[in-house]
């Protein structure tokens, strides 16, 4: 039985750190679709999320890694096409609804990953097929088209006598069937609200010529992937960021270990064995900054967050407010290598003011580097968001320091 090595638990948050791109420094020019690709080469995807109390989710993971960039950048690479530039992402199911590399639009519909919600819709499909065919034939007419567009189109028809027309929530309901199964896909998005096109119409002929996939082969390319992403992990760990189904994920560990394309390691204070991507970089420190919304893919997994950083970390949006410990909306800050504070932020656009509701240190953290720093950064993305200030609340022992730092 081969000798499993033994590494530090500062080794496997290094490690997890460089693979998700925080070891690279941040471009010094103008950010580039260059820059962005190399981001979505680590990270793989960017979560979707209809939260815009601060900055829509899939935005911030870039500017974490890459500072101020141009948004427009990542709309044109998800939702536009040109002869010159192709689109680079594509949405899917992935870890939650995501944007990720056109090439992996096959391997998330190849039956590898558990089957999302949407499924709970079938029973609806079976029973009404018609719907399903006006559906499609509808988008194939309009598309790219939203599901208010397509339920008032629907609904206009003229209908044999006793038929009603369909019921909107249906309508919309069969778009997100028929985008969960991949015979619709998001066309364009026009104020975030997803408007549904045909695949042929969005994706590239050898991308649509890979699916159907075979199973198993694409649950080990998706475990490759979550390998490469995380650096270092558990089985649950790489099977989480594509949320793959227990057997088919631990059989494609099994697999890859036994390929040599993943190496069992044992980390000191980890409970569960772990797995290394071979290519992993470990640098001799991690130096910088970065604001992490509650989706980014480096903290997304709470349990492993907790085990590599020591940070206990929940979203709280659901939590009553006088529950909450610290915020509707709070964003972990990332310095050197360690999450030294959390931040509860609101973008007030009215008022053209990015808001600190609340402000805290982690324990034994130096408050005034900290909120230089952070102060720094908040300036950074107040800018990048065009807001004109930075206001800080008084909630927080980080606030008065935070404060004092302008």
């Amino acid at each position: 039985m081969p000798v499993v090595r033994t590494i530090s638990a500062d080794v496997a948050r290094r490690t997890a750190l460089a693979a998700q791109g925080f070891a690279d420094p941040r471009p010094t020019g103008p950010v580039t679709r260059r820059h962005l690709a190399r981001v979505l080469g680590r990270v793989r995807l960017l979560q979707l999320d209809s939260v815009n109390v601060a900055v829509r989710a899939h935005y911030m993971p870039v500017f974490a890694r890459l500072g101020a960039y141009p948004r427009a950048l990542l709309d044109a690479a998800a939702w536009a096409d040109s002869a010159r530039r192709p689109r680079m992402m594509v949405e899917y199911w992935a870890h939650e609804a995501s944007l990720l590399p056109v090439a992996d639009w096959p391997l998330l519909l190849s039956g590898a990953k558990r089957p999302g919600w949407w499924r709970h819709y079938a029973e609806l499909a079976e029973r009404e097929p018609a719907l399903v065919a006006d559906v499609l034939a509808a988008v194939k007419e309009l598309g790219p088209v939203g599901a208010g567009t397509l339920e008032a189109a629907l609904g206009a028809q003229s209908r044999p006598p006793g038929v009603t027309w369909w019921e909107r929530s249906e309508v919309k309901r069969i778009c997100e069937y028929l985008f969960g199964l991949g015979a619709l896909t998001t066309g364009t998005r026009v104020h975030f609200q997803r408007l549904y096109d045909l695949p042929e119409r969005v994706l590239p002929p050898e991308v649509l010529a890979a699916h159907p996939m075979d199973h198993g082969l694409a649950a080990r390319e998706l475990v490759r992937r979550s390998a490469q992403a995380l650096g270092i992990g558990t089985e649950p760990d790489l099977r989480d960021y594509y949320r793959l189904g227990p057997a088919d994920s631990q059989r494609a560990v099994a697999e890859l270990v036994e390929a040599g394309e993943l190496e069992p390691v044992a980390v000191r204070g980890w409970r569960s064995p772990a797995y290394r991507w071979p290519g992993a970089v470990v640098p001799r420190r991690v130096e910088g900054r970065a604001l992490l919304c509650p989706f980014d893919p480096l903290i997304w997994e709470r349990e492993r967050t907790e085990r590599i950083f020591g940070f206990r970390y929940r979203i709280e949006i659901y939590v009553p407010e006088p529950k909450r410990e610290y915020g509707y909306y709070v964003f972990p800050f990332l310095l050197d290598g360690e999450l030294v504070a959390r931040v509860d932020l609101k973008a007030d656009r009215a008022a053209g003011v990015l808001r600190v509701q609340g402000a805290f240190a982690e324990p034994g953290v130096a408050h005034a580097r900290v909120a230089a720093e952070l102060a720094a950064e908040l300036d950074l993305m107040a800018e990048w968001l065009e807001l004109d200030a930075v206001q800080v609340g008084e909630r927080g022992d980080l606030a008065g320091a935070l404060r004092r730092a302008w």
